[in-house]
Parts: structure tokens; C-alpha cells; sequence
């Protein structure tokens, strides 16, 4: 399955985020403002950190977040966020972050097969690094290799 479009109002570039949970709100912000999913999804995507710790942070400078399909997902939706200055997610190897990226699934079945497509792309370590450094959205849909 391939990664779901990134339209504009989905990347948010040299975010202002002082904390972890900030960060994952502008990531949810710009799900929300690109049409892929509600307020809710960036809370529950917030709740699965508050629970499980920071395992969203899943490469050097990388976080990952995603919550479950379900009623806050309206379809399929890829955000990416670089971060101004770098931000602490308690990951004992992997802080901080520069880069999050936000997943809204819609269907359980394509779930996995998409955190699985994000994860491949990362297996190139200077992804991150990148993106991070990318100045328009048309540059880290290059990077990405995803479509408008």
C-alpha cells in the first residue's frame, strides 16, 4: 500500500513545540486542517503516549505518531511537522526530535501496512535529517516519495 498523499495544509514546517505533547499537537493540527481526521484523533494519538511511553520515537530525531482507526479518522491522512528547535520525548536513545510525522488510518486492515511503508523509508538514516532540513512541503514530498 502506498503512503497516503501530503497535501500542503499537512506539512507544517519550523514548528514552535516546547513540549512532547505540543509537538504531537501541531502533527494532529495538521490532520485535522488537511481534512484526514478530528481533535479527538490528536488526543488519542496524546493518550497513547501518556500509556505506553515514547515509543513513537522510533529512530534518532524521529517520532511516529498514529493512534487506532476509528470514528476520529476520516480518511487516510499523512502529516509532516519539522520542529524549530528539537524536543524531548523521554526516548532513552532517540530524543530529541526534529521531525514528527502523523499517520490517520481509516481502515485496521491498511494500518500496518502503512506504519509498515513509513518505516522503510526511514531505513535510509539521512531521512530524518532531511526532512528536517527542508524548506517546502514540495521538497519533503520528494524526500518522501508521496504524491500532493
Amino acid at each position: 500500500m502506498p503512503l497516503p498523499p501530503l497535501p500542503d495544509d499537512a506539512v507544517v514546517l519550523g514548528a514552535t513545540a516546547s513540549t512532547w505533547r505540543e509537538a504531537l499537537r501541531v502533527a494532529g493540527g495538521a490532520l485535522v486542517s488537511s481534512g484526514a481526521a478530528t481533535d479527538a484523533y490528536t488526543d488519542a494519538m496524546i493518550d497513547l503516549v501518556d500509556e505506553h511511553g515514547p515509543y513513537i520515537v522510533i529512530s534518532p530525531g524521529l517520532a511516529f505518531a498514529h493512534a487506532r482507526p476509528g470514528a476520529a479518522v476520516l480518511r487516510d491522512g499523512l502529516a509532516v511537522v519539522t520542529l524549530a528547535s528539537p524536543v524531548s520525548f523521554g526516548h532513552p536513545h532517540n530524543d530529541p526530535v526534529r521531525v514528527v510525522l502523523g499517520l490517520a488510518v481509516a481502515g485496521i486492515g491498511s494500518h500496518l501496512e502503512s506504519i509498515g511503508a513509513i518505516a522503510n523509508l526511514f531505513n535510509d538514516a539521512t531521512v530524518t535529517g532531511r526532512l528536517a532540513d527542508a524548506t517546502t512541503a514540495d521538497e519533503i514530498r520528494s524526500i518522501m516519495g508521496v504524491p500532493a
